[in-house]
């Protein structure tokens, strides 16, 4: 019964155990007040808020400047703990959290079942492979997570600072910068350290099949994706150099998250898990935009004024007869 009881309560603990920074829209005015969520739970729901003395690190980061989060800017609602704050001058922003370690004890039935719901997958194959699915287990646990946000027009390069989590997500390119048909690397980093062949789960907004037709890609998910409420789920890997792959297919508001366990010499632990995440929107492109009005301003342009060809050849015509009246009155 007692056993029963401990496997209950743990599928009820683990089975929202992500945490994620996100917000309405990605996309802000400068100097006005906004507001950012934190969520405990999934990346659709939060179950519960976060306590403040649990946060190690809150922070914005833009402009070049780090500015540390106060904890009476956070209030609690419906479940989620809101990050109340004014946005500064017009840039590409960063917000994180970081949390301090918590352990929790788990009999290996609810151990197992816990690495296959939250997908950690190789620590799940490790044990079949060593005969350790019967081992119980004593994990520590931190979680650190972020969201990049564009505030006004400019872009900046502060969407790659490093906030110094032990786990964190690093683009190498603006995702303000992107647009469907882009695609975005990611650096993911242990200790400041490339970690390589790491598991990681991208969420993409679900596309309906108007939607796939309008943006001239195949409504298929590919074979290493699910489904999951309003986001399809693909499964990817760093490659040997730290470095993730996303291929961006559709406009509007993605995530990342993974999971680094590991087993652990510390006295009382069997494993030691962090735990990362990151949210970001794709929109237009900010470089697309440009080119876009470049172009419409050239069409507005030539539609109004005079053909090229009309042009140069009246400018030779000019020229030759200037050239003729001159020689004459020589």
């Amino acid at each position: 019964m007692r056993n029963l009881l401990l496997l209950f309560v743990a599928l009820i603990l683990f089975s929202s155990h992500d945490m994620f920074l996100k917000l309405e829209t990605y996309y802000l005015q400068a100097d006005t007040p906004s507001s950012i969520q934190l969520f405990n739970g999934t990346f659709d729901r939060s179950d519960n808020t976060i306590d403040r003395d649990r946060m190690a690190d809150a922070s914005l980061f833009g402009a070049g400047k780090r500015f540390p989060i106060d904890s009476n800017q956070w209030s609690d609602k419906d479940g989620a703990t809101i990050l109340n704050f004014n946005t500064g001058a017009a840039g590409t922003w960063v917000a994180g959290v970081s949390t301090r370690p918590r352990n929790f004890a788990m009999y290996a039935t609810a151990f197992n079942d816990y690495l296959e719901h939250d997908g950690v997958l190789d620590m799940l194959e490790w044990r079949k492979d060593n005969d350790a699915l019967g081992q119980d287990a004593v994990e520590k646990y931190s979680k650190h997570v972020k969201t990049i946000f564009q505030v006004g027009d400019q872009l900046t390069p502060d969407f790659q600072t490093q906030l110094g989590y032990p786990l964190e997500f690093i683009p190498l390119s603006n995702p303000y910068d992107l647009h469907p048909g882009h695609s975005l690397q990611l650096e993911l980093l242990w200790q400041g350290t490339p970690l390589t062949n790491q598991l990681v789960y991208v969420g993409a907004p679900k596309m309906s099949h108007e939607q796939a037709h309008a943006a001239g890609v195949a409504h298929d998910h590919p074979e290493n994706a699910e489904e999951d409420h309003n986001y399809v789920l693909t499964q990817l890997r760093t490659d040997a150099d730290g470095i993730l792959t996303v291929n961006i297919n559709q406009k509007g508001i993605w995530y990342l998250r993974t999971i680094y366990l590991v087993e652990s010499q510390e006295a009382g632990l069997t494993h030691e898990s962090n735990w990362a995440t990151l949210s970001f929107e794709i929109g237009d492109g900010y470089h697309h935009e440009v080119v876009e009005e470049d172009n419409h301003h050239h069409e507005e342009k030539a539609s109004l004024g005079i053909p090229a060809y009309v042009y140069w050849g009246s400018s030779l015509v000019l020229f030759l007869g200037l050239f003729l009246w001159f020689n004459r009155k020589a």
